[in-house]
């Protein structure tokens, strides 16, 4: 099916990239490689509050497949126009392979190795010397045109009550069916939070072989859940009113909207055309590393990872969390959360509970807000500096052939 142009949509604007991909946000980013220089970066970030300077990184010394690919597609995500790569020197870690993939990217990159580097001040001062010079190299690149089709748009839920699978996630689920009718590529997730919908999913499979990988999907996440003795149903849900796990389940499935699911990503996957997509989160092979995301801002990275320059975040209880990278609209589903959080959320869907506003109306207001997003305004997490960022350890297979789409949907 052909994207329907959307006339009520301003144009939109975003940095080029050497790819043909265009960012709206032009940072630079500061990644240190293990734990062991985590300092360093963070002090050279602190020497620019308030500029388009984040920090990233992994913590972990040894070398896994999944971080070095979710690593590589964060620094040569769309909004980062330079990156600085801090390593201590003997981790195992591929920092130099890092580095080498940020300048087969066309980005200016800088990289220090405390060891060689004559330790903490001089790897700091070295550091802030060079963003200082990136961040006035980048500063120099203007914005060009930038088409719908060319947004990806991520979604997310979190601190969940009984408000948010009817107000803040299906509104959600009507500005994803708009953005994808206009051709851009959304993305849903978690697996893990999905179970009981995996066959209202796959009726909505682009290919019988989609649906089958979903249904497979949904039950390797039902496996791990089961062998950890956990499950995504939290105390804080019960709290806010959420009474079973398939409450919660069919609320997070609202997200999704109702068109046709094109595709299903790993981390590290990319659309690459249009349409609404599934997003794996749960490990593959035997559970070695724990809980699949011990927080939300873990699938938020996830999520980046797929090349999202925006991620729609939905909450009923509250969350104050942002993101580096790229920029988090809170969409809140709880009228008296809104209340008591309102300078950290950026759209009230509890005005659907009180009456004040329709669903379509709420949904219409989340894809006006990406617009503006994506030209720059700026979100209330970003405004109030939050830049969080996780990543650790997993393992993936490959998605087999059957899923991804031969053409836009």
């Amino acid at each position: 099916m052909t994207p329907t142009p959307d006339p009520t949509l301003p144009a939109l604007s975003g940095y080029p990239r050497a790819d043909g991909r265009k960012g709206i946000r032009n940072l630079v980013a500061v990644v240190y490689t293990v734990e062991c220089a985590h300092h360093v970066a963070r002090m050279v970030v602190n020497s620019f509050p308030g500029q388009p300077v984040h920090l990233i990184g992994f913590p972990g010394c040894y070398p896994n497949d999944y971080a070095d690919r979710v690593m590589k597609q964060l620094v040569t995500h769309p909004n980062v126009g330079a990156v600085l790569v801090v390593g201590l020197g003997c981790e195992s870690f591929d920092r130099r392979g890092l580095a080498d993939a940020v300048d087969a990217s066309g980005r200016p990159v800088h990289a220090i190795t405390i060891q060689e580097n004559r330790g903490t001040r001089t790897s700091v001062a070295s550091g802030v010397e060079w963003v200082r010079w990136a961040l006035e190299a980048i500063a120099a690149q203007p914005r060009v045109p930038m088409g719908i089709e060319e947004l990806i748009v991520a979604t997310i839920c979190g601190g969940s009550d009984s408000t948010s699978g009817i107000t803040a996630n299906p509104a959600v689920g009507v500005a994803f069916d708009r953005l994808v009718a206009g051709g851009a590529a959304c993305i849903f997730e978690e697996t893990g939070e999905l179970v009981g919908c995996e066959f209202h999913m796959k009726r909505r499979a682009a290919t019988p072989a989609l649906g089958d990988a979903i249904v497979r999907c949904v039950d390797k996440a039902a496996r791990y859940y089961t062998v950890l003795g956990h499950g995504s149903f939290a105390p804080g849900n019960a709290d806010g009113g959420l009474t079973t796990q398939e409450e919660k389940s069919l609320g997070a499935y609202a997200k999704s909207g109702a068109s046709p699911i094109v595709g299903i990503l790993k981390p590290g996957d990319r659309p690459q055309v249009g349409g609404l997509y599934l997003l794996d989160v749960v490990p593959d092979g035997e559970v070695r590393f724990g809980f699949p995301n011990i927080s939300d801002n873990a699938e938020i990275v996830e999520l980046l990872s797929c090349g999202a320059h925006v991620t729609l975040f939905t909450t009923g209880r509250g969350s104050v969390v942002g993101s580096a990278l790229a920029p988090v609209i809170k969409v809140c589903a709880n009228p008296a959360t809104y209340e008591r959080l309102a300078e950290d959320m950026d759209v009230n869907a509890g005005r659907i509970l009180t009456g004040e506003a329709t669903l379509q109306q709420v949904g219409d207001e989340i894809v006006a807000l990406v617009a503006r997003v994506a030209n720059g305004e700026e979100t209330c997490s970003e405004a109030l500096g939050h830049q969080e960022f996780i990543l650790t350890y997993k393992q993936f297979e490959p998605s087999g052939p059957g899923c991804f789409p031969l053409r836009a949907a």
